[in-house]
């Protein structure tokens, strides 16, 4: 028997005012000494408005459960789930990947549920610390496996475009529950299978 789950909100999110966000774009530029009564960056407003939108919009989805009848007890892993943010405290975007594990117990996740829920978390103004722990409460909360494992390996524009200019440079963060915390053994399976322990 399959189980959905609505994905519950953590934060009340508001849909996007794409004219005002608009009309804010061009003041903003304008603000900034750039031009946008040109050809070239007439249409630049309406594109920023649009791509900030599209950045802080999470596309809704049901998590899809199934009971785990073959007893399943070894770790499920997805790796190199693209993630995209935009950081809270410069509005610059982070890109990067999450590697998100767990451990069943009596049941199991649709395999593209956790790029989803990875997803859902990431599209809203972040800080790398609270996505990676927001996606392994809830899966935790959720689907009430024996252990979780998040880690999320990501470029901060904020910190490698600007301010100290550090290029190349990529920030990890993990998140670890129940057996994947415990266990010295089952922590070190999954750190190794992420490929994070270089």
């Amino acid at each position: 028997m399959t189980a959905t789950v609505p994905l519950q909100v953590v934060e009340d999110v508001t849909g996007p005012d794409l004219e005002a966000a608009e009309r804010a774009a061009r003041e903003f530029l304008a603000a900034l000494g750039i031009m946008v009564d040109r050809e070239g960056t007439r249409e630049t407003p309406a594109r920023m408005a649009r791509g900030y939108a599209e950045l802080l919009t999470a596309r809704p989805f049901r998590m899809t459960t199934f009971p785990n009848d073959e007893g399943y007890d070894e770790l499920v892993l997805a790796r190199d789930i693209p993630v995209r943010s935009v950081c809270q405290h410069h509005m610059l975007p982070f890109v990067g990947k999450a590697h998100v594990g767990y451990l069943p117990g009596t049941r199991i996740l649709g395999l593209s549920k956790l790029a989803r829920v990875v997803e859902h978390f990431a599209c809203r103004p972040q800080v790398q610390e609270r996505l990676t722990k927001q996606t392994a409460d809830w899966l935790a909360e959720q689907l009430q496996p024996r252990g979780v494992g998040v880690v999320v390996e990501a470029e901060h524009t904020c910190m490698t475009l600007r301010g100290v200019q550090a290029t190349g440079s990529r920030t990890v963060t993990s998140t670890m529950l129940g057996a994947l915390r415990d266990d010295a053994a089952s922590r070190h399976e999954f750190l190794a299978l992420t490929g994070v322990q270089r």
